[in-house]
């Protein structure tokens, strides 16, 4: 089975393993964890932020930020697919009390516009529109990537209103190694922002968020109160720290792959894939052409070999990572070629 459901399903190497049972280890929530002490460390010195604070996943991490931004009957400006207000099971709602404003940019993307006119004006009937939550790489647009010149643009106009800005980075390594740029130079324009280890990096738990001090030790209090308070947790920095020193370069590969994926699946008859927004690991696939719905082909493709998640009634998402080689995915390609032109038989 050659499985592109998510790049969540990477497993630890041997190596990582290693370095994993080595890792010297106390009471996180003392502090007293040296391995996790330094991936923050070393989290916060890449992203250009003064603190960082390991957690147990991206959704903790994004909700742990809009937590410490927000307060209950605020509102935060989202783009309409955002992970945020998509995939976190109402989190912002249920934890913070604030409501999700969603924008509709282009493949993910805002226009500098649509977020001045999406903050509300300070009338007291209304709510506060507290921060702004950007996206990179955008999961639900295809791993599409903010250009920098974009989002620093995006950052000002909400800074300028007095929000803050938070970025959802769960593949922002994706996006410096697509783009060129480094992730400070992203981060640069923003308040806080969650990165995740567990994702094309390959580790097996944990995101890690960063900010200013003072921000990061609020943080640090909900995510007591959130259940987040990890104890030996180093054993599990471990796995971050070596990821971070090994797989961050080779997500070019990932790319690649999924550019040769789509390709070859976006020949297929009926199905469509926009290739400009294949810039890193995720490929969308519309189905709507084919007359059959998404959930019926990916049991079909499962059937055949090929794991890939249905996104919506319409579209699939395949995710390339490093338990697929380039072999795997051309042999995947094939295989849904085989799939759609066969109707499953």
């Amino acid at each position: 089975m050659i499985d592109l459901r998510s790049d969540t399903l990477t497993r630890p190497s041997p190596a990582m393993r290693q370095a994993m049972a080595a890792a010297e280890v106390g009471d996180d929530v003392f502090g007293e964890d040296p391995t996790v002490n330094r991936l923050q460390d070393r989290v916060a010195d890449l992203l250009g932020k003064e603190r960082a604070l390991f957690v147990a996943s991206g959704t903790m991490g994004n909700q742990l930020c809009i937590k410490t931004h927000t307060r209950a009957g605020d509102e935060v400006i989202a783009e309409a697919g955002a992970h945020v207000f998509f995939y976190e099971t109402a989190g912002a709602a249920f934890l913070s009390s604030v409501q999700i404003h969603q924008v509709h940019g282009t493949r993910g993307v805002f226009a500098a516009d649509d977020v001045r006119q999406a903050i509300r004006p300070d009338i007291y009937y209304m709510p506060r529109t507290r921060l702004l939550c950007l996206e990179n790489t955008h999961n639900r647009a295809g791993g599409a990537v903010y250009p920098l010149d974009a989002f620093a643009s995006i950052a000002r106009v909400a800074h300028d209103a007095g929000l803050r800005v938070h970025l959802d980075g769960a593949r922002l390594w994706n996006a410096c190694v697509a783009s060129g740029e480094t992730p400070a130079s992203y981060c640069a324009h923003v308040d806080s922002v969650s990165v995740c280890l567990s994702k094309g990096l390959g580790a097996p738990v944990g995101s890690v968020i960063a900010g200013s001090r003072d921000f990061i030790e609020e943080a640090r209090h909900y995510r007591k109160i959130f259940g987040g308070g990890m104890r030996q947790a180093g054993i599990l920095a471990a796995a971050g720290l070596y990821a971070l020193d090994h797989n961050v370069d080779r997500l070019a590969e990932d790319h690649a792959h999924a550019l040769a994926f789509a390709t070859v699946v976006g020949g297929i008859p009926g199905v469509v894939i926009d290739m400009a927004t294949v810039q890193s690991n995720i490929v969308i696939m519309d189905t709507a052409g084919t007359g059959i719905g998404a959930g019926e082909w990916a049991a079909r493709c499962a059937a055949a070999g090929v794991r890939v998640s249905q996104a919506s009634e319409r579209t699939l998402r395949a995710v390339t990572h490093l338990d697929v080689s380039a072999e795997d995915v051309r042999t995947a390609a094939q295989i849904m070629v085989r799939v759609f032109t066969s109707g499953g038989r």
